[in-house]
Formats: structure tokens, C-alpha cells, sequence
């Protein structure tokens, strides 16, 4: 890949990034609920899932994901009912909640995984890394080219949603102040994210 390509693959993807869709409002929600470290965790998270759709697609298998996602279709709907009700339980608190919150932190590892699935069960996002990714790949190059693509999509993405976290955490000790309101706001961005998952078709 040359270094023109390379620049309009990260431009592209820059600006995918600057679009929030269901893993950018759940980072958010975790930044905002329980500060920048669980925030990056939710990053490493929905970055792993990434890769684990871009490997699908560098190796090939986009088609046998695409029909375990549909086949599957139960995981998907797991998924936006445990969104929809950490939104509603958000939601729902109130100042009273605000100790509560603050002395029952979520191990770090179900943060991971909660980026993860979120991720890697979109049927969508992969059916959209699978036609995205090769228009930067010129015809007939080897499967390096394809592999150099990914990485500079996946490093972008997460250096993206990285800054998308620190801007959440620059934000927390205005929206703190708010009180039952900042428990809403982060109801409503849990509840953003599993409706964008719900949304998510696998005919798109």
C-alpha cells in the first residue's frame, strides 16, 4: 500500500469515527458512569471485537460470519436487552443511587467483554469492514496489503475512540454536577447503543 492510499484510508476512517454509532455511546456511558480507566477498557473491548471482524474479513470468512450472525440471531437480541437495561437501571437512580454506583465498580474484565460482544455481534459493522476495507487494496496485490489495511483501520479506530473516552472524562466533572440528570444522560446513551445494535441488519 502506498503512502497516498495509506492517508486516505486513515482520512476515511477518521471521519467513520467522528460518527458515534453503539460502541462510541457505550464508551461514553461507561466514562461518564464510572470515569476514564473503565472508559479505555471499553475501548480495548470494542477494539478487540474489531479485529476479530477484520481478521474474519482479511482471512476471508466475512461470509461465514455473516451467516452465523444471522443464524445467531438470539446473541444480538442479548445483547440490546443487557444494554437496554443497564439504560433503564441508569435511568432510574437517582441522587440517592450516586454512593450505590460509586461502591459497586464493575470488574474491569466484564467492561472488556461488554466492549467486545457489543463489537464483534453487529452483523452490520461487518458487513461494512468487509466491503470498506478492500476498496483500499489495490486488485490482485497479496493478502500483506490487506493485512496493512487492517491495521491502519484498527489503529485509527482506536485512537479515535480513545479521544471519544478522554472527551467523555473532560466533560464527567460538569455532567457529575447534575446529579439524577448525569444518570439519565448515561441511561440514555446505554439505551442509544442497544438500539443501535437492535437496528443493526444483516440485509444492509
Amino acid at each position: 500500500m502506498d503512502m497516498m492510499m495509506a492517508l486516505a484510508l486513515a482520512g476515511a476512517t477518521a471521519l467513520l469515527v467522528a460518527v458515534p454509532g453503539p460502541n462510541v455511546a457505550l464508551i461514553i456511558a461507561n466514562t461518564l458512569a464510572r470515569g476514564f480507566r473503565l472508559g479505555a477498557v471499553t475501548v480495548l473491548g470494542t477494539t478487540a471485537g474489531v479485529a476479530l471482524q477484520l481478521a474474519a474479513v482479511v482471512l476471508g470468512l466475512a461470509a461465514v460470519l455473516e451467516f452465523a450472525a444471522s443464524a445467531f440471531l438470539w446473541l444480538k437480541w442479548a445483547g440490546v436487552a443487557y444494554l437496554l437495561y443497564l439504560g433503564i437501571r441508569s435511568w432510574r437512580q437517582g441522587l440517592a443511587g450516586m454512593e450505590e454506583a460509586k461502591a459497586s465498580r464493575k470488574p474491569l474484565r466484564i467492561i472488556f467483554w461488554q466492549g467486545l460482544l457489543l463489537a464483534i455481534i453487529n452483523p452490520k459493522t461487518l458487513l461494512f469492514n468487509a466491503a470498506f476495507l478492500p476498496q483500499f487494496v489495490a486488485p490482485g496485490a497479496g493478502s500483506s496489503s490487506l493485512l496493512t489495511a487492517a491495521a491502519i483501520y484498527l489503529a485509527v479506530i482506536f485512537a479515535g475512540d480513545m479521544l471519544w473516552a478522554a472527551s467523555a472524562q473532560s466533560a464527567r466533572p460538569a455532567i457529575l454536577r447534575l446529579g439524577r440528570l448525569r444518570h439519565r444522560l448515561t441511561g440514555a446513551l446505554f439505551i442509544t447503543s442497544g438500539l443501535g445494535l437492535a437496528l443493526a441488519r444483516t440485509d444492509r
